[in-house]
C-alpha cells in the first residue's frame, strides 16, 4: 500500500457497507463495479456526494466499498454512513459539519419482528364474530 487508506463501516437496516477511502480524484467503486452500474438510477448520486459536499472534499478521495444485505436504498444509506465515518477518521475536524448534517448517526430503525398468533408485527388475523 503506497498511499494512506482509511477504513470505516456504515450500516442501515440489514445493509452493511465496508468503505475504504484513499486520496485520489473522486472515483467510486461498489462491489468492484461503477456506481451507476451497481445502483442503476440517478437518485442516489447527490445522496452519496453529500458527505463530501458537507466537508468540502469533493473529488479529493477515491471510494472503494463492498455492500451486502438489505435493498438498494438501504445500501446507499449504509454507504453514506460509511463514507462519513471514514472522512471523520481521516480528519477529526470534519466531525462537526458531518454531525450537524446528521451523517454520523446510525439510523436505528429496523423491521419489527412478526409475533405469534398474528399475521405480522402488528397486523392481526381477520376477526369474525360469527
Amino acid at each position: 500500500m503506497a498511499s494512506e487508506q482509511t477504513y470505516a463501516t456504515g450500516r442501515r437496516k440489514t445493509a452493511i457497507a465496508r468503505v475504504w477511502l484513499t486520496p485520489g480524484n473522486g472515483t467510486m467503486a461498489v462491489n468492484n463495479q461503477e456506481l451507476v452500474e451497481y445502483f442503476g438510477n440517478i437518485f442516489f448520486e447527490p445522496k452519496i456526494a453529500k458527505p463530501f459536499a458537507v466537508t468540502e472534499t469533493l473529488e479529493q478521495y477515491d471510494v472503494k466499498a463492498t455492500v451486502k444485505g438489505g435493498g438498494k436504498s438501504a445500501q446507499v444509506e449504509a454507504l453514506v454512513h460509511g463514507i462519513a465515518r471514514a472522512l471523520q477518521e481521516v480528519n477529526p475536524e470534519m466531525r462537526i459539519p458531518l454531525k450537524r448534517a446528521g451523517l454520523l448517526t446510525r439510523d436505528p430503525r429496523a423491521k419489527e419482528r412478526k409475533k405469534y398468533g398474528q399475521r405480522g408485527a402488528r397486523a392481526r388475523f381477520q376477526f369474525s364474530k360469527r
